[in-house]
């Protein structure tokens, strides 16, 4: 991601008018050929524009007129391994993106190596789940969007996360135990059943679904896009009451 520094900024509104202000008063030269005059008239622009500029947007600042107040909040995916959390929450995201709103995705991927030594007994998760909805958090406060996805298997630790949001939409992706068996491309399940994986949600130890969540989707009955269409939907709705 590239960022422009607010020197280059200011250097390349300098440049502009630099040459903005020469067309001018070579313009007046050719009709006028009196070189005094056409560096007055160059000269007289600059300010007069200047000082327009700034009145102008003095004025559209207080027009509310086209302002769209888009509220930030977080929209958390949870749901056994392999239910599709994480394929929904990245096309949910791309598509937040592509409406230009600021919007960060999280995964539980992207925040165990921050703490590299938190493990997976339930303890441990629960843990590891209130770091994330602090982080969470912490960036809906600064006006972002946050799409997170975490299994999350337990109540405590999403009503916790829920409680540090200001708007929170849980999303359960409610796949069941079988098809999450069948999507897990990379054997956790096998593994967790043959002795290799402790504390495994689905396996050892049951998921703890919250009594009402914001949205319910499942991929046992309905394909991905549908059930995006869903979410997006809700979010128009509900958050964004039609603004975008």
């Amino acid at each position: 991601m590239q960022y422009e520094t607010h020197r280059r900024s200011i250097l390349k509104a300098i440049s502009w008018r630099t040459w903005a202000t020469i067309t001018t008063a070579i313009i007046v030269f050719i009709f006028t050929g009196e070189f005094a005059l056409a560096l007055t008239v160059g000269l007289l622009e600059v300010v007069a524009k200047m000082g327009l500029y700034f009145m102008h947007e003095r004025l559209w600042q207080r027009i509310r007129y086209g302002k769209r107040e888009i509220p930030s909040f977080v929209l958390w995916f949870t749901g056994l391994p392999a239910s599709g959390k994480k394929e929904l929450a990245e096309k949910v995201f791309n598509q937040l993106k592509e409406k230009e709103l600021k919007v960060e995705r999280i995964d539980g991927r992207d925040v165990r190596p921050l703490f590299p030594e938190t493990g997976f007994s339930p303890e441990e998760v629960n843990r590891h789940i209130r770091r994330a909805g602090h982080l969470c958090a912490m960036l809906e406060k600064n006006g972002v969007i946050v799409v997170a996805s975490f299994v999350s298997p337990f109540r405590e630790s999403r009503e916790f996360a829920r409680g540090l949001a200001k708007q929170f939409v849980e999303v359960h992706v409610d796949t069941s135990l079988s098809e999450c068996e069948k999507r897990d491309d990379k054997g956790h399940y096998a593994k967790a059943r043959a002795g290799e994986y402790h504390d495994f949600p689905g396996i050892h130890l049951d998921y703890e679904p919250s009594p009402f969540p914001e949205i319910t989707v499942t991929l046992d009955r309905q394909s991905s896009d549908d059930a995006v269409s869903e979410i997006v939907t809700y979010l128009r709705k509900q958050i964004f009451k039609g603004k975008i």
